[in-house]
């Protein structure tokens, strides 16, 4: 039978509309190049992102793929596969073991054509290997979860590894949280003592694993504080032991590059830290209290964040209204929300999805907190001069076609950011208004005249985040008579389903999702695409909110609340999370 011939990779991704031929003669070059696979070439220069690449490789080869999504990357943890596959060699190797059936040991692998791999799992399972293809990101990930210690277990095992030989606990002396004259030296010794790296260590390994965005870690009379912040909820983790509050502050401030004897003033600062294969950013900041300094550390895990219009949370036409004004040459668009909404991840998602080597893109942010490939990102530094008006009127000279503004705070951002607008360029900020169409008023009162802003005004939009129920645990109720009927008149819908037919789902508990019966979190949003009709009211009476409401309902555009009631009725999250979030109108 004669051999049918393997289709190669490069007329998969033409063919499927991903790549142009011209992008693919440029991958190929910088492939012969770099001397790498052709997928991570296509990667690095921006034209598809690694799980498209995956897909191909997928057809291009004949074997499943495996994602989180599809629910194909998923260990079966009653076969003990973790005895099978140690952890070192999974991550070397960047495998995953998924599941026996018989003599067969199914394998997710970036690379599912490295041949001495599959040799080397053969020989050292013994069993026949089925490989399936999955992005490096998806299978670290899946590696955390699968052979993490868990839970509090990590930070546990540190804390006591700290006992000496004798049983009793090794002493370490506090250091002095007075003003009195600190001991520099001393401090920096314990600071670098093998025992707090390793405590400091493990709180950031383990907050890492459970998808902690912040650390906080906060000093009173008689303890410590350790609590982690997990999809919007703060929850606590075995308590440090008192002596080591010092010293693990100091460690921190010395990975950060902050002043060590200062303990009166707040301080900010941020490092780096590679953790099996990845770059996590990590902003910290010190606040002094009464018992001691307070320390926050947010997570910036780029691996964990998927820019990904798509994955926002959009209802059909608000992801369209939104694409439409970002595609647009010129014009403002505001995203509105309070701090920690999200609006930062939207934006970038955005601009990574209209990213184009044929424009170019800036930003300035305050700050920077996920470095793209592709765009020119600028940190706000205040104390040199360089803050968001002036950064904006340096780029017109840099021949910008996109700007995004992290925040407009005062008089003179928002209109270097008019002006921007109205000289050709796309300009994407955000702003600290309650709803969407408050940002007309809020501009209006930072002194922006109503007839710029109606010529110049693209979009507004604003955004919430929510809870999104555990797959594995979530559990169908039957929903109250009031609580369903709210729903169905809030939810805006044209046609709406029959109550009888309409089930709600409510929270379990279970080992993946921590018995917090959530895992992660969606933005619901209200997208309000300024039209014709809007123009002349914002240009007439500077901002009717009432009317400019009327038009964008009639226009089928809908509100916060909305948005959310449809995310209970698909089963993705529950009334309670909508309502804490949200305010009926």
């Amino acid at each position: 039978m004669a051999k049918v011939e393997r289709q190669r990779l490069g007329d998969i991704l033409v063919m499927s509309g991903l790549i142009t031929q011209d992008q693919l003669n440029r991958a190929l070059k910088v492939q012969a190049q770099l001397n790498c696979m052709l997928g991570e070439a296509v990667v690095k220069l921006g034209f598809a992102n690694e799980e498209a690449i995956a897909l191909g490789i997928a057809r291009q080869l004949g074997i499943p793929y495996a994602s989180r999504e599809n629910k194909v990357l998923r260990v079966d943890k009653t076969q003990k596969l973790d005895g099978i596959i140690n952890e070192r060699f999974a991550r070397d190797n960047m495998i995953l073991p998924l599941f026996i059936d018989e003599r067969v040991l199914t394998v997710a692998m970036a690379d599912p054509d490295n041949v001495l791999v599959i040799e080397n799992l053969q020989l050292m399972t013994g069993y026949d290997i089925s490989p399936a293809i999955s992005t490096r990101a998806q299978i670290l990930k899946a590696i955390d979860e699968f052979y993490t210690q868990g839970g509090t277990n990590l930070i546990d095992t540190v804390m006591q590894k700290q006992d000496t030989p004798d049983g009793g606990v090794a002493e370490i002396e506090e250091v002095d949280t007075s003003d009195a004259r600190l001991d520099l030296d001393k401090t920096v010794s314990e600071a670098k003592g093998a025992q707090v790296v390793s405590l400091v260590n493990a709180i950031l390994k383990q907050a890492i694993a459970e998808r902690a965005s912040d650390i906080h870690l906060e000093s009173y009379d008689e303890r410590i504080l350790l609590r982690f912040r997990i999809d919007g909820v703060l929850y606590e983790r075995p308590q440090p032991p008192k002596e080591s509050i010092g010293a693990m502050v100091s460690r921190i401030k010395i990975l950060s590059k902050l002043d060590i004897a200062e303990r009166r003033l707040p301080q900010d600062g941020a490092f780096s830290m590679k953790l099996q294969n990845r770059v996590i950013d990590m902003r910290v900041s010190m606040c002094p209290t009464v018992y001691g300094e307070k320390v926050v550390m947010r997570i910036l895990d780029k691996g964990a964040v998927t820019l990904k219009v798509d994955n926002l949370g959009f209802e059909g036409r608000q992801r369209s209204d939104f694409l439409t004004a970002a595609e647009m040459p010129h014009g403002l668009i505001f995203l509105t929300g309070p701090t920690g909404s999200g609006k930062t991840t939207t934006l970038y998602a955005v601009l990574n999805t209209i990213k184009s080597n044929e424009k170019n893109y800036m930003t300035i942010e305050d700050p920077v907190e996920l470095k793209l490939e592709g765009i020119n990102q600028v940190q706000v530094k205040s104390q040199i001069g360089l803050t968001f008006a002036s950064a904006l009127r340096s780029f017109l000279r840099q021949d910008p076609d996109v700007i995004l503004v992290g925040e407009v705070r005062d008089q003179e951002t928002a209109r270097t950011c008019l002006q921007a607008a109205l000289t050709g360029h796309l300009v994407l900020s955000t702003l600290h208004t309650n709803a969407a169409l408050d940002a007309v008023v809020r501009l209006i009162d930072l002194g922006i005249e109503p007839f710029l802003l109606s010529s110049s005004l693209g979009l507004t939009a604003a955004q919430r985040l929510v809870r999104v129920l555990c797959e594995s645990c979530k559990r169908p109720v039957k929903p109250d008579s009031k609580m369903l009927d709210v729903c169905l008149k809030e939810s805006m819908l044209t046609e709406l389903p029959n109550p009888a037919n309409v089930t709600f789902f409510e929270p379990g508990g279970c080992d993946k999702c921590a018995k917090t019966g959530y895992i992660g979190r969606r933005g619901i949003y209200e997208v309000y695409l300024i039209t014709p009709e809007m123009r002349e009211v914002i240009y007439r009476k500077g901002g009717d909110l009432t009317q400019l409401k009327e038009i964008g309902s009639k226009s089928g555009m809908i509100n916060l609340r909305a948005c959310g009631w449809r995310k209970v009725l698909a089963g993705k999250t529950t009334p309670e999370e909508i309502m804490s979030v949200t305010l009926a109108e």
